[in-house]
């Protein structure tokens, strides 16, 4: 007699069922508290990108370069601040699903994705963001909804479509267009769906139903060229088109009109190496320098206070200012690039400090303020411990791995039981973080840790699933001979 599997239930929901209850009931009242008790707060920034989103309005004629038009469009849609407020909680919400897809698809743990999506709703950093005028709780959904369509995209090769490549083109590509660091993630992205889909990529499976999909004829799931097109038609018209706009209005072939601002936040620590060419715009800078570290300790952002009394002194326009600051940086990096590799270093290390935004103003229950606090401070120290576990750890799996591509194999050397798609993901999470802990650096030296805000989950997520193999992926050494019968 064999036994009913759903039995066993005995009119219980599934594990599935259950940990999605969890994550769906546990971040809607999250959210459904911070909308009753908290308010939406704006920063320095905000002013920017309403102004923008004025200029969206009234069809781009005002629209003044400084910004990718990712985060303007999004006020403008949601014409008020309450209402960006509001969409961006339920954007937080829909992130914590999708990061619940992700885990429980990778491990086929329920467990694990419960796990996962309750990191996310339970980081006040992350939940706090999500009444931030600012972009990044708009680039943390974009960039969690396309991660999840590339792991759609491994999982089920049958379901390969132009339609599908189309879709994760168009995700990737508007979250360079909110926030310009990850304009290497639809060529990234482009990459590693190429390469996943070739018959010979090494695949590590012990699932069922990866065992299922190996078996399957090796044209299937391949990437053809009408799934490389289709990806690229977002990035070409999308990307390709606004950096068109700027170049057309700006004369700038850029994402912004800012390179110059942003490079002078580097190379602004040594700007009296400037040459007597452009004295006045160095004099100028210089003063307003040096009264920033007098009073902040820093010289990061004093560029900002700066702009109009150089660009009196120098007849330059704002436009022209950028371009002259950014050809004089250049030539301070080329002549000088250890003091610009020190400047960077120390903003990659920056990157990793751990951000909090939020307001105890803002909070509509006083006597919440003082625990809430305590529970910030001790979450940044947890957060910071996890971001360093991810450098340890992506460093200590990436010289595994290279070990075994070179075939040595030490004694020490343990092979993990990994699955396919869980192995290709790690590598895509590692370099899509990578990628952008040093890309950032180098572009720009001002509030660093805020970029990694975008990325937070998934360094969680990476952390996560590197312990969850070590624990239940149990490792396999290569002397031990499988038993027989």
């Amino acid at each position: 007699m064999t036994e009913n599997p759903s039995a066993k239930n005995n009119g219980r929901p599934s594990s599935t069922t259950f940990w999605l209850g969890i994550v769906l009931v546990v971040g809607f009242l999250t959210r459904l508290f911070i909308y009753l008790f908290y308010q939406p707060v704006t920063y320095s920034d905000t002013p920017s990108y309403r102004r923008l989103a004025n200029a969206v309005l009234g069809g781009f004629t005002q629209y003044d370069g400084t910004r990718t038009p990712g985060y303007p469009v999004f006020l403008a849609l949601t014409s008020s601040d309450r209402g960006a407020w509001i969409m961006q909680l339920v954007l937080g919400f829909a992130t914590t699903l999708l990061l619940f897809y992700i885990g429980w698809k990778l491990t086929n743990k329920p467990w694990f994705g419960g796990l996962i999506g309750l990191s996310h709703t339970f980081n006040l950093g992350q939940l706090f963001f999500e009444s931030n005028l600012l972009t990044e709780s708009l680039t943390t959904f974009l960039m969690v909804l396309t991660m999840a369509g590339v792991l759609f995209w491994l999982l089920y090769p049958n379901k390969r479509s132009p339609w599908l490549a189309l879709l994760i083109g168009i995700t990737s590509t508007f979250t360079l267009l909110v926030r310009p660091l990850f304009i290497y993630l639809p060529f990234l992205l482009l990459i590693f769906m190429w390469l996943t889909s070739k018959p010979k990529w090494p695949r590590k499976q012990t699932r069922p139903e990866d065992l299922q999909a190996q078996d399957e004829p090796s044209h299937k799931g391949q990437f053809r060229w009408q799934h490389g097109i289709a990806f690229l038609l977002p990035v070409i018209f999308l990307a390709g088109g606004w950096i068109t706009f700027i170049h057309s209005h700006f004369g700038d072939w850029s994402l912004t009109t800012m390179t110059g601002y942003h490079l002078i936040q580097h190379t602004g620590n040594f700007f009296e190496y400037v040459p007597d060419e452009y004295a006045a715009l160095r004099d100028t800078y210089i003063k307003y320098r040096d009264l920033h570290i007098s009073q902040f300790g820093t010289q990061t952002n004093s560029i900002w206070d700066a702009i109009p009394e150089m660009s009196q002194a120098s007849g330059y326009n704002f436009y022209d200012l950028s371009r002259v600051l950014t050809r004089i940086s250049i030539q301070l990096i080329m002549k000088h690039p250890f003091l610009f590799i020190k400047n960077a270093i120390n903003g990659w290390w920056m990157f990793w400090r751990t951000s909090f935004y939020w307001s105890a103003e803002a909070l509509r229950l006083p006597w919440l303020v003082g625990g809430m606090q305590i529970a910030v401070q001790i979450q940044r120290a947890i957060i910071f411990f996890i971001n360093l576990l991810f450098i340890f750890t992506s460093v200590y799996f990436g010289i595994l791995e290279s070990m075994v591509a070179l075939r040595i194999k030490p004694a020490w050397m343990a092979t993990q039981k990994s699955n396919y798609t869980l192995h290709a993901y790690t590598w895509l999470l590692l370099g899509t973080v990578w990628i952008a802990s040093i890309l950032q650096t180098l572009l720009d030296h001002g509030d660093n840790p805020r970029f990694l805000v975008p990325l937070q989950s998934l360094v969680i997520l990476w952390v996560t699933i590197f312990f969850f193999q070590l624990l239940f992926d149990k490792p396999t050494s290569g002397n031990v001979k499988p038993k027989t019968a």
